[in-house]
């Protein structure tokens, strides 16, 4: 290469350096001037603070804006002292979907149900998978016993084995308690649950077959209520103080079918705290017995006393008392999930 060439290389480049310097000089210019007619502020009226301080805002009433509704995490969580937890962290955020499709065998291993927890990637957690999001990691958890007794090896085993083919899908650690452990824990539930378990049954014994039809309009005119396929004496909570069942049955689907018997059934732990909780039922018998020509029994098949009325009264209220010293208050979702 020659001097000249070298020399016209040189040049360009001197003439480039000086028109980037005078056009950085005439942007200096510029912005002096602007700053001068439009001075920064501390507080921007528009954004309620310093810009430098403080984000964008929404306008608004109160209400949190949709990203951050949807965002907000979910109130429920693991109950440590009846449910036993498997964990397992993704590799990858995985899909809502596709976590959907695979937890679909996994809601009720044997007898026992299971509740779904997990933790949203960006932050969140959810108590049920919501569409559109993604996750990090969840927890299943297993009900350690119910009424069908406590959690077996053969359900800890299922749970884990297909939390184990749900961690390979989609490249997890898993992480639980030994099984010894659990079981342990689980029986342990079951043999305090069973000591404060009690169901109160009264039976009308019909002289005359009726339908269900006409058992149920009997029902009806003395105050019970459609629950689900059954018909209940409700609370002013929204909840049943004692249903009925036709000749042991509570489906009400079947109108032309013949009825020779009527249980009513208090579920003490699944009712609300009562202290008329015997005496309510009883009087409430009577009346039907009278209506529909029947015979009022205990659950032994003897005719019911009105003398007994407030002492077995005072034993069903010394059981709800029982059952919330224990943390299981008598008809809340916590006590439904164990004494099901």
């Amino acid at each position: 290469m020659s001097d000249l060439q070298i020399g016209l290389i040189i040049l360009g480049i001197a003439l480039i350096l000086i028109v980037l310097l005078f056009n950085w000089w005439q942007d200096l210019q510029v912005r002096r001037k602007m700053q001068e007619h439009f001075p920064e502020r501390e507080h921007d009226p528009l954004m309620g603070g310093s810009t430098a301080s403080q984000g964008r805002r929404e306008p608004g009433l109160g209400i949190r804006p949709p990203e951050e509704e949807t965002q907000a995490d979910d109130a429920a969580e693991v109950d440590s002292a009846t449910e036993v937890v498997i964990d397992i962290a993704f590799a990858q955020a995985v899909p809502s979907a596709s976590l959907h499709a695979a937890l679909q065998s996994l809601l009720k291993p044997g007898s026992k149900a299971v509740r779904i927890f997990a933790e949203r990637e960006g932050g969140g957690h959810r108590a049920r998978l919501r569409p559109g999001e993604s996750y990090v990691s969840m927890q299943l958890a297993v009900q350690l016993a119910n009424r069908s007794g406590p959690l077996t090896d053969i359900e800890w085993s299922q749970l884990w084995t297909a939390a184990q083919g749900l961690a390979e899908r989609f490249d997890g650690a898993i992480e639980a308690p030994e099984q010894d452990e659990v079981l342990s824990r689980a029986q342990e539930l079951d043999a305090l649950c069973a000591a404060l378990d009690a169901q109160v049954g009264l039976v009308l014994r019909l002289q005359d077959v009726l339908t269900v039809a006409e058992v149920s309009s009997v029902l009806k005119e003395v105050g019970f209520l459609p629950y689900g396929q059954q018909l209940a004496w409700m609370s002013d909570t929204g909840l049943p103080r004692f249903t009925a069942l036709l000749d042991g049955a509570p489906a009400l689907d079947a109108p032309s079918a013949s009825v020779s018997r009527v249980d009513l059934l208090l579920d003490l732990p699944n009712s609300p705290a009562d202290e008329q909780a015997f005496s309510r039922m009883a009087s409430v018998g009577r009346d039907l017995s009278r209506r529909l020509k029947a015979e009022l029994l205990d659950d032994q098949g003897h005719l019911v006393s009105d003398n007994s009325d407030q002492a077995i009264d005072a034993q069903l209220l010394e059981l709800y008392g029982k059952l919330g010293q224990v943390g299981f208050e008598a008809g809340t979702e916590r006590t439904v999930r164990v004494f099901s």
